[in-house]
């Protein structure tokens, strides 16, 4: 159909907005008519006062629009238009700015219906404008409220996870003072204190230029200071003016000039009922406080005073719990000659519980001392009140004298007689610093870790028993003694657990990282004790205690004249006998005698594998410079056993039984002695060219 046979304006046709010979004139509401053909814009009066036209200003053409709609907004409403009219749709609507004259920036809404043909062509748009700037400016504030309230809501909720993380006090003063904690309270600054009799004590601060305050970090509760006084009255003051503070506060007025704030909310820290601290929130540019802010700063009070009374009575029972610890460990470690001796504690530092590990050193009869490390089951104040009483009870029954097996017998039984479920690992030996025997037992526990003269470790298999408790529950009573030999200036280590193992990792590679840094520590028993604290307890964290004691035996060198050196060979060390024979070939090259070093090293081989494959368990191998009368390198090898060696004379085709005859072939001299409850086969060489002779 052409354009001349559609029905245009007024022919038979009646506008939606106007009616017969009127126009819609609502306040702030207009109508238009738009004919899309001829490119027409009819605008009621009402409409050119919503854009703010003068009738001189408007030639009834949609451009003419254009002078007080920014360039934007009108090819943003221009867009909307012609998306309506290629959908096919029948309505479109839009907010955009109209520029008024005045300068303003009006909001204005359009809404406009299309009038289409019967083939569906679009030719006339009718609709209405209004100023909707009443209506916007309502909807900004109430998103500024919703965006409020969302920002105190997230300021609560993230104030709280913070301290519901907070276990001490000073979990909580580092939870209000440590990265982002002031952006997570909405404020500039903090200053926190803490009720302490009748003074008020300050334990945190955080923000620029709010140490001045730390000068009078304790003051009296008189109310001579706005937070004092708000404590003192349980009720929140909120300032937005410093400065003024300084009439009604004199003690303030020399700080007020040296902090950069300009309001503050001085809020009471109620916790049961009882006034425990106060906490000031500071704000650099805040002119007002509504009643929403007014009310989030007093839920924030709210909870960091429940944090600090948990935390309180936390460090209340915490300190209970170590002191009560620390009474039952032994106050002092007893000299010993010989050797020396140094012990380590660490308390873990999470959980209200402490745990029942244990050292301790006993001296006993003919010169002798015990060693003990245990752990009894539990982390709790129960934990440590039996372990204080085992401990005593274990001294005792080996102060009596008796031997290691039947100490950790009775101390099972007695474990059992006290009515509890818990039970006790133990680690104790019976060490003779003048001759070096170890007597040691086990009960469920970590075996000694032994550090050698050459540098080297190993965990002797020290054999064991049940943990003390259920021994004597199981009937099972048995703690087999392991015979060990600690040569002079060997180093034996017992820990608890603690020392060694890692949440989530086999206890294998916490006891080989504990082996490593006794191999790269220092040779005194004290600095090796402290090295292995700084190294393990960082590494494992301080989640468990932990129990250490380290003894070492002193060296023995002899002297410039007759130097000795000392190897340990152990069962179960295939590296042992070569190490051994190193030393013996390093120390004759500095005693200058190298040109002994074949027939010793053969000697000394040959008396080693004897040793080891015919005694239950290591030897010690000396090897020493004897001036005089005549200078002369002697070896010793000395084993557990009371089976005197014999020598053999074997056929030809016998592969053993040629070892002392190997030895009488090398040696000067040859002999066995009684050594306690064993012997040493020992051999001399001639340092100065002495002809060999058996003997």
């Amino acid at each position: 159909m052409a354009a001349a046979e559609r029905e245009g304006p007024g022919q038979g046709r009646q506008s939606p907005v106007t009616g017969p010979g009127e126009r819609l004139a609502l306040n702030g509401m207009g109508s238009f008519e738009w004919d899309l053909d001829a490119g027409t814009l009819d605008l009621d009066a009402a409409g050119m006062a919503v854009f703010d036209l003068e009738p001189e200003e408007f030639d009834g053409t949609p451009e003419a629009l254009g002078l007080r709609l920014p360039g934007a907004d009108g090819e943003r409403l221009g867009r909307s238009v012609v998306a309506a009219l290629a959908a096919g749709g029948e309505t479109y609507g839009g907010y955009f700015t109209v520029h008024r004259r005045d300068g303003r920036d009006q909001w204005t809404h359009t809404q406009g219906r299309v009038l289409r043909d019967a083939d569906g062509h679009p030719y006339r748009i009718v609709g209405i404008v209004r100023d909707a700037t009443a209506e916007l400016a309502q909807a900004v504030q109430l998103r500024k409220l919703e965006s409020a309230r969302a920002q105190q809501t997230t300021i609560v909720q993230r104030t709280t996870d913070a301290l519901s993380r907070a276990v001490t006090v000073d979990d909580v003063t580092a939870a209000l003072t440590g990265a982002g904690a002031l952006e997570r309270l909405g404020a500039d600054g903090l200053a926190l204190g803490l009720v302490e009799g009748g003074t008020m004590k300050m334990i945190a601060m955080s923000g620029e230029s709010l140490e001045v305050l730390g000068e009078r970090n304790l003051t009296r509760m008189d109310g001579s200071l706005p937070l004092s006084r708000a404590v003192l009255n349980r009720q929140a003051r909120f300032v937005t003016s410093l400065s003024a503070l300084g009439e009604e506060f004199p003690l303030l007025r020399d700080y007020l000039g040296r902090i950069h704030y300009s309001a503050a909310a001085y809020l009471p820290l109620i916790a049961q009922a009882r006034a425990i601290g106060g906490l000031v929130l500071f704000y650099r540019s805040r002119t007002e406080f509504s009643p929403e802010e007014r009310n989030l700063c007093l839920g924030l009070a709210g909870i960091v005073a429940q944090s600090l009374q948990r935390a309180l009575l936390f460090d209340q029972e915490r300190e209970f719990a170590t002191g009560l610890q620390a009474a039952m460990l032994p106050r002092r470690i007893p000299e010993i000659t010989g050797g020396e001796i140094a012990v380590r504690y660490h308390a873990a530092w999470s959980g209200r519980e402490v745990g029942g590990d244990w050292y301790d050193v006993i001296s006993l009869p003919r010169d002798r001392v015990g060693i003990v490390v245990g752990d009894v089951q539990g982390h709790d104040t129960h934990a440590a009140a039996i372990m204080g009483q085992l401990r005593i009870a274990l001294r005792a029954y080996a102060g009596e004298g008796h031997p290691p097996s039947t100490v950790l017998a009775r101390a099972s039984r007695f474990l059992a007689e006290l009515d509890t479920e818990r039970f006790a690992t133990c680690m104790y030996a019976q060490v003779d610093l003048a001759t070096g025997g170890v007597r040691a037992v086990r009960a469920g526990h970590l075996g000694p870790l032994i550090r050698h003269t050459d540098g080297r470790t190993g965990w002797p298999n020290v054999r064991g028993g049940l943990p003390l408790g259920l021994a004597t529950l199981f009937a099972q009573e048995e703690f087999p003694e392991t015979r060990l030999d600690l040569v002079p200036g060997e180093t034996l280590v017992l820990c608890t657990d603690g020392l060694v193992e890692e949440p989530g990792t086999a206890i294998t590679q916490g006891m080989e990282a504990l082996a490593h840094a006794v191999r790269s520590g220092p040779q005194e028993a004290g600095a090796l004790a402290d090295h292995l604290s700084d190294r393990l307890w960082e590494r494992w964290g301080s989640g468990d205690d932990v129990a250490l004691l380290v003894l070492r035996r002193a060296p023995d060198p002899g002297t410039h004249r007759a130097p000795r050196i000392h190897q340990y060979v152990h069962q179960a060390d295939p590296e042992g006998l070569s190490e051994a024979r190193y030393a013996l070939r390093q120390a004759l090259r500095d005693w200058g005698v190298s040109e002994l070093a074949d027939d010793v090293e053969l000697a000394a081989g040959e008396l080693l594998v004897n040793a080891l494959l015919h005694t239950d368990g290591g030897a010690v191998l000396t090897m020493e410079v004897l001036p005089e009368p005549v200078r002369r390198i002697r070896l010793w090898v000395k084993d557990r056993s009371s089976v005197w060696p014999r020598r053999r004379t074997p056929g030809e085709a016998a592969t053993t039984g040629r070892g002392l005859l190997l030895v009488d072939a090398v040696a000067t001299h040859w002999g066995v002695e009684p050594r306690g409850d064993g012997k040493a086969v020992w051999c001399e060489f001639a340092a100065e060219g002495r002809p060999r002779s058996a003997g």
